[in-house]
């Protein structure tokens, strides 16, 4: 192991890469104690040079010009920290092509284009380190690669989106609104102006499918199963939930069954005496299943600066101990197994539960099973609170009705629900969840 420094350059200084470079600074001896060497940051590539930062760094380290960072041959670790697909595609492919090793938290990119620059990497003899990119502080990636490597996980259950754990939260706890529990988030930090790829369900739907290809060796693209965020709940679905005994997570799932993965990531009802309901704010919780260990569990803040920038620190200590050097080219990280197939979404069987608008009128009742029976769906429970007389010759009011059904396959509730949506009875909006049971 070499004692000269290790020189590393940040592409990104947003808010994960200034919590880097705060830790890099703030506890430099500490980091060269447990990398056995200095680790220096010798430049740090940002779009606009006169933006104000909360972090002061030497003179000569902000630079706006990339190409003269990825063309220095002593730097010897690119931190990629920008977002999306293109530029940072190929700004990482660059990178590993000048000789450098790559630590990044770009999830997106690793769900997209993982294959192609693993397989690059393995050619140039270089490392990419991700812990960072799914969970942000909880050891996730360590654990099914390294940790778990004894086992065939078998089941990953998992709250993977720490913006949207935060809103669900703020809304039940704090008694607000969607919205406002969004404004709360970007006020904190924890949403992005944007926050559609939290709260559509993508960030938590990518590093599903990174988790799968990790444990698994399959690849699936976002459009292969079930993505749906929690961007259409409201307050009162959260109340009737936990009404029901439930409360509701977005929950990412995948679970090995006789050689098929059935696998979505939607906001589901899970009881109250799951550990995954008493997550709060922005934690992340996983449940692991190994053939051999059984079930683990993790648990940590899976969003914030300082949490996802001390996983990036973490990789970085491990390019500069050795430690990736040894354990990158062994790993078993997107070779392909063809023996596993995708269950497709029709066979996936659950509970479900259904919040209507439905008119308060004679029959309405009686359509909505009606149409739920001829898809051979089994009612086992259904709320409606009292609605207050109305004169009959006034129009009938509209009162919300929830259903739970009995277990059931998604063909028949997706059928159902398309007849229900059709039922002149029912207004918008028309809610429904899985249940995890």
């Amino acid at each position: 192991m070499s004692s000269s420094p290790l020189n590393v350059a940040i592409i990104g200084m947003g808010t994960v890469g200034s919590g880097v470079a705060k830790i890099l600074l703030d506890r430099a001896d500490q980091m060269t104690t447990r990398a056995g060497r200095p680790i220096h940051l010798k430049r740090a590539v940002v779009r606009d040079l006169s933006r104000p930062r909360d972090i002061e760094l030497a003179e000569g380290v902000l630079t706006d010009d990339i190409d003269s960072v990825l063309n220095d041959d002593s730097i010897d670790v690119i931190i990629q920290l920008v977002g999306g697909i293109d530029p940072a595609y190929d700004i990482m492919l660059r990178a590993l092509e000048s000789g450098k090793d790559v630590v990044t938290a770009n999830k997106a990119l690793l769900c997209e284009k993982g294959e192609s620059l693993y397989q690059r990497a393995r050619e140039l003899g270089r490392c990419i380190c991700f812990e960072a990119a799914v969970a942000g502080g909880v050891p996730l990636i360590e654990t099914v690669t390294q940790a778990m490597s004894a086992n065939q996980i078998t089941s990953i259950e998992a709250i993977l989106n720490g913006t949207s754990n935060y809103i669900l939260t703020q809304m039940f706890s704090h008694d607000v609104s969607y919205d406002d529990a969004v404004k709360s988030a970007q006020e904190i930090g924890y949403a992005e102006a944007d926050p559609a790829m939290d709260v559509d369900g993508t960030d938590a739907a990518q590093k599903l499918g990174i988790l799968v290809q990790l444990s698994l060796g399959i690849k699936v693209s976002l459009d292969q199963f079930l993505r749906q965020g929690i961007d259409t709940l409201s307050l009162a679905d959260l109340k009737y939930a936990d009404e029901l005994g439930y409360t509701v997570k977005l929950l990412a799932v995948a679970n090995l069954i006789d050689g098929q993965l059935e696998m979505h990531a939607q906001p589901t009802l899970i009881r109250n005496d799951n550990p995954l309901a008493h997550v709060e704010d922005a934690y992340n919780k996983i449940a692991l299943e190994g053939d051999a260990v059984g079930k683990i569990w993790l648990s940590g803040m899976g969003a914030g600066q300082m949490a996802t920038a001390s996983a990036v620190v973490a990789n970085l200590i491990d390019v500069a101990v050795g430690r990736a050097a040894i354990t990158f080219p062994r790993l078993d990280l997107w070779n392909p197994r063809h023996d596993i197939k995708i269950m497709p979404r029709e066979e996936i069987s659950r509970r479900y539960f259904l919040r209507l608008n439905v008119e308060d009128r004679p029959h309405v009742l009686a359509d909505i099973t009606n149409v739920l029976g001829d898809h051979e769906i089994s009612i086992a429970s259904l709320v409606q609170h009292e609605a207050p007389e109305v004169d009959p010759n006034e129009s009938y009011p509209i009162v919300p009705l929830v259903i739970m059904t009995h277990q059931t396959t998604e063909g028949r509730f997706q059928a159902a629900s398309r007849e229900l949506e059709q039922l002149t009875c029912i207004r918008s909006p028309f809610v429904r969840m899985p249940v995890n049971d």
